[in-house]
């Protein structure tokens, strides 16, 4: 395993993480605390030192897996969180100092732990990027010692060019993958010029990148890649990264003309994100420990080509652009 710097945390961490929104989230299976510590174990096993969890999965019960199991293992593991989505409805007016200091409060609680190395504003509204009193409120659980670092997760490009006028902000979490190109043309140089840290997630577009899926794929009914495909319950640039279904899976199909071999596509779209040295870590989801072995396959892979690379920005110019570009 590779380590990173995470921009102004100073925290050295695994070019691949882990991510925690299958193992308590919308993707159709119940939570299990044992399934979520096979996962989290397999994890660090591996080298992973970095996690991000949410108080909104599964109800802070992924929150509280990902603790108990960093408490019980000798290595030093990040635990990042997110708090704001709790507020219903999701509006700048529900965001408010006492809130989110109540949000902070209850994950710590959850967690049994006494600091958050990372808490990041969970995609709140871009109205809230205008409100100082919001991200001074984190000066002072910082004070309290209650956090260790402010980071924000965002929707928008928009959005995180606006949050890097705070100085307490350390990290911007944000989609990247083969098909949302646009971070690496309008946000990465500003972030490494901000030391930002950059947290990638949905790498793998809701599972189209990995190359498995038909048109005959079917998703259960709590799964969000079966009721958010149109935005429904939360953005709809959450579920495969906002890219209509078929034609995602057309534009698969080029890919994998682009990467043939043993490895699986997943993989090469895990290494294509780790070809942005100001990419800090990849955060992949997995819902069972060997999908945690499969995801950490794209560290040992060689550099994308010069040509490979240039196909994937081919292959997204002519498929997804048009579609994705001005909305994320």
């Amino acid at each position: 395993m590779q380590y990173r710097k995470l921009g102004k945390t100073g925290f050295n961490v695994s070019e691949i993480a882990l991510g925690t929104w299958q193992v308590g989230g919308r993707w159709g299976d119940p939570f299990s605390e044992e399934n979520a510590a096979r996962i989290i174990n397999q994890a660090i096993d591996a080298g992973v030192n970095f996690i991000d969890t949410a108080d909104v999965y599964s109800d802070g019960l992924s929150e509280a897996a990902v603790a108990k199991v960093v408490k019980n293992r000798s290595e030093e593991v990040f635990i990042a969180t997110k708090c704001g989505r709790q507020i219903q409805p999701h509006i700048s007016a529900g965001y408010t100092p006492e809130s989110l200091t109540a949000y902070v409060e209850a994950s710590l609680r959850n967690m049994k732990r006494d600091t958050i190395d990372l808490i990041q504003l969970h995609c709140p509204p871009t109205e809230v990027y205008a409100r100082p009193e919001i991200f001074e409120t984190f000066d002072r659980l910082k004070e309290q010692g209650k956090i260790r670092n402010l980071g924000v997760s965002v929707e928008l490009v928009e959005e995180a060019l606006m949050a890097m006028q705070y100085a307490n902000v350390t990290t911007i979490q944000v989609i990247f993958n083969m098909f949302r190109l646009k971070p690496a043309q309008e946000l990465f140089s500003k972030a490494k010029e901000n030391n930002i840290g950059i947290i990638v997630r949905v790498p793998l577009a809701s599972g189209l990148l990995t190359g498995k899926m038909t048109q005959a794929t079917s998703f259960g009914s709590e799964d969000h890649r079966n009721f958010n495909r149109n935005g429904e319950a939360f953005d709809k640039g959450e579920t495969f990264s906002g890219v209509d279904f078929d034609l995602g899976l057309e534009a698969v199909e080029e890919l994998k003309k682009l990467f043939p071999g043993q490895e699986p596509l997943a993989a090469w779209a895990l290494r294509w994100v780790l070809m942005f040295p100001e990419v800090s870590t990849v955060i992949p989801g997995a819902s069972r420990p060997e999908q945690v072995s499969s995801n950490l396959k794209a560290a040992q892979l060689p550099a994308l080509s010069p040509e490979q690379m240039q196909g994937v920005q081919q292959v997204y110019d002519k498929y997804i652009k048009p579609a994705v570009y001005n909305q994320w």
